[in-house]
């Protein structure tokens, strides 16, 4: 084991939220160690999640334009699907995103480690280094930024005919029938990818509506337009057991009282994800987690040793990019002595399928069930000059308030584009604006953007392009 050498702070973990908060120690002038198992920083995100799939859902959504297109009088004639080509493209995306954070890292100074740590005790990691060295490390302040990895279903046999996500990315082969478990985020993106390049897909989840937690009225619309690209929808439904066959998976689907066996090629497992907090050495430490693996923090993000810090998926929440990304520079500035909370009121959402559905702040729901006072503007996209030019008026912008004192309390959109929009809406929930601020405000003409202004409108009754409410 190499001798005992200092770091001034070490991030173990390079994903959205680890490597940011090294970043930004580092411009604040810590001298920071950064450890991660991949070649260079990105995390799960860049090299198996979000960037994968947002270049495999543009696929996608090119090849749903071109079938749509001929009723406006642009035909073309049936794609053909190059699998060994698109991989390539998704590789070069992530191969050119990920040099260019170690890019970004070389030239801040920072210390980049590929292997993994864990604690010896709280002022000491093991570190082992990808090339199989060990050393041990003391360290002033530590970031731990581990990140999840996806929840699997034990009853599902060990079967190569079974996926989780990050195989599903590799398109190793595009199935003849696709069963999705489970209706939320990356089912309904992975099952999109996959119903785009030929698979019928089928998509069964435990809850009583696909996307839980989005308000009723955006799932609505979403679900009208996936159930004309997937064979079939089945929500309150389980995965009791599953067998290999010759040519594919048997599944046991249960519905109340209703019990199917269905056969499929393979089958895609998305129900969530698990924290990254075993193996840490932890127990060597005083760092407590719950029940289910999540690392406990103060709202400084501090854990039970207040010199080491945890932020991203390892310490639950809202489990996404952008959330560890804030996490990890508000933990960097507390360490450098800011010492506020990460108490954000607006941590957008988006789920990338076509159509986009997005929401920031409070649902409808969740405000009525606070007990507040809500009012709501709705404005549809059938209203939409821009909707319209872009023959997609399937969209719907809302926003919700307190009717009371007008404040923004949550925005919600579903339609092409829609996580482009939601930025101003988290701006304007973030900084409790009042909905008059969205409403009096000039968008430009013709955009979608309008349509939350027109929302605003609409939540006092004065939307300019729509029927004016009954009194």
């Amino acid at each position: 084991m190499a001798e005992q050498s200092k770091s001034d702070l070490i991030v173990i973990g390079a994903g959205p939220g680890g490597y940011p908060a090294a970043f930004l120690a580092a411009d604040m002038g810590m001298q920071v160690t950064l450890i991660d198992p991949e070649p260079n920083p990105g995390g799960v995100c860049l090299f198996r999640g979000c960037i994968p799939t947002k270049t495999l859902l543009h696929f996608s959504n090119l090849i749903h334009e071109t079938r749509e297109s001929a009723d406006r009088g642009l035909s073309f004639g049936s794609p053909e699907i190059d699998l060994e080509k698109m991989r390539d493209w998704k590789n070069r995306v992530i191969g050119q995103l990920t040099e260019g954070m170690g890019r970004l890292c070389k030239q801040r100074g920072i210390e980049y480690i590929r292997g993994t740590a864990r604690f010896r005790d709280s002022e000491h990691l093991v570190i082992q280094r990808e090339a199989g060295e060990n050393e041990i490390r003391s360290f002033r302040k530590a970031v731990i930024a581990t990140g999840s990895r996806p929840a699997s279903i034990p009853s599902l046999p060990d079967s190569p005919r079974i996926m989780n996500s990050a195989r599903a990315l590799e398109l190793e082969h595009i199935p003849e029938s696709l069963l999705v478990v489970g209706g939320g985020y990356i089912g309904l993106e992975m099952g999109s990818i996959y119903a785009a390049l030929g698979s019928k897909v089928t998509v069964v989840e435990m809850m009583p509506s696909i996307l839980p937690g989005a308000d009723s009225d955006l799932v609505r619309l979403l679900s009208m337009s996936l159930r004309k690209s997937f064979e079939s929808i089945r929500v309150n439904t389980r995965v009791e057991a599953a067998k290999e066959l010759q040519g594919g998976i048997e599944v046991i689907l249960s519905s109340g009282s209703q019990t199917d066996n269905m056969e499929f090629e393979q089958v895609l497992v998305t129900v969530g994800r698990i924290p990254n907090s075993e193996g840490l050495g932890l127990e060597n430490t005083k760092i407590a987690a719950d029940e289910r693996g999540f690392i406990l923090v103060d709202p400084m993000r501090k854990t039970a040793e207040p010199h080491i810090y945890a932020i991203g998926d390892v310490v639950g929440g809202a489990m996404l990019a952008h959330k560890a990304t804030a996490e990890g520079r508000r933990a960097a500035e507390n360490i450098m002595g800011k010492g506020e909370p990460f108490e954000p009121a607006a941590v957008p959402a988006v789920l990338f399928t076509d159509p986009e559905v997005t929401w920031t702040g409070m649902t409808e729901n969740e405000a009525r069930q606070k007990g507040i006072s809500v009012q709501v503007g709705k404005f549809m996209w059938a209203a939409s000059g821009r909707a319209a030019s872009l023959g997609r008026s399937d969209g719907l912008t809302k926003i919700i308030g307190d009717a009371k004192t007008e404040t923004v309390l949550g925005v919600g959109i579903v339609g092409p584009g829609a996580g482009e929009l939601i930025g101003e809406a988290s701006l304007a929930v973030e900084h409790r604006m009042k909905v008059s601020d969205i409403a009096n405000t000039i968008h430009p003409h013709p955009t979608l953007s309008e349509t939350i202004m027109e929302a605003a409108e609409a939540f006092y009754g004065l939307c300019t392009h729509q029927m004016r409410p009954r009194k």
